[in-house]
């Protein structure tokens, strides 16, 4: 076993280890429905994802609220709405979820070329917890964790630090010694005030921002590329 300054791994889930812009889309359009909207583009979702589902839900609903030839009414605002379009998109999400997502290539090699280090692993997502473990089962990913972490396990959510540096202490392990793997600004920033060092895939979602602009150890291609990192720290 190689000897690198690493003891665990925190990895973020939704656009670094599932692609799950289809599951949001669907949600979200079955949600929009049901509050008499239009649907959302997979444009808008990608660039709106990673700051929890209560800022996606009042983002894209503040959105299409402004859309040419929406109406302006004082009892169809963002915050009147915002209590049903929640319900019913935990509703929508909790039948769809898994459901039009897909593991990225080199994801299950990266967590095992990590486990094989004798790192221990845990996944820090701003999707609600229930979501996230459902959806690490289904997608047969929920093996390589000891532990799962969602948006609503802490007080606060990342980009704010508080959520890994109690994942750490979950795990036993300091931040300097714990890798954050994630796809966006919002994990860098997190990892970077908590004290953990931290890489970044490059296919992920970012809100539109290329992730290179972001400073991290490295900018992936793909999970697997994980065992070049470990050998180099």
């Amino acid at each position: 076993m190689a000897v690198h300054r690493f003891q665990a791994a925190i990895v973020d889930l939704d656009g670094t280890m599932v692609d799950t812009l289809g599951d949001f889309e669907a949600a979200l359009n079955l949600t929009l429905a049901d509050v008499d909207l239009p649907p959302v583009t997979r444009l808008l979702v990608e660039r709106t994802v990673g700051k929890g589902s209560e800022h996606l839900i009042r983002s894209v609903l503040t959105h299409q609220l402004s859309l040419p030839g929406e109406p302006v009414c004082a009892t169809r605002s963002a915050d009147t709405l915002y209590e049903p379009a929640w319900q019913r998109y935990q509703h929508h999400y909790r039948h769809i979820n898994g459901a039009h997502s897909q593991v990225y290539p080199g994801v299950v090699d990266g967590l095992k070329a990590l486990q094989s280090e004798g790192l221990a692993l845990a996944c820090l997502t701003n999707k609600p917890l229930a979501f996230a473990r459902d959806l690490l089962a289904a997608k047969g990913l929920a093996e390589h964790f000891s532990r799962v972490f969602g948006g609503d396990s802490f007080a606060r959510k990342k980009p704010d630090p508080l959520p890994l540096v109690k994942t750490c202490e979950a795990l036993g392990v300091s931040a300097q010694r714990t890798l954050m793997v994630g796809d966006s600004s919002n994990d860098a920033q997190a990892a970077h005030a908590a004290g953990c060092p931290v890489v970044l895939v490059t296919y992920g979602y970012n809100h539109g921002e290329p992730v290179q602009q972001t400073l991290a150890l490295a900018w992936l291609d793909s999970l697997a590329q994980l065992p070049g990192v470990l050998s180099r720290a």
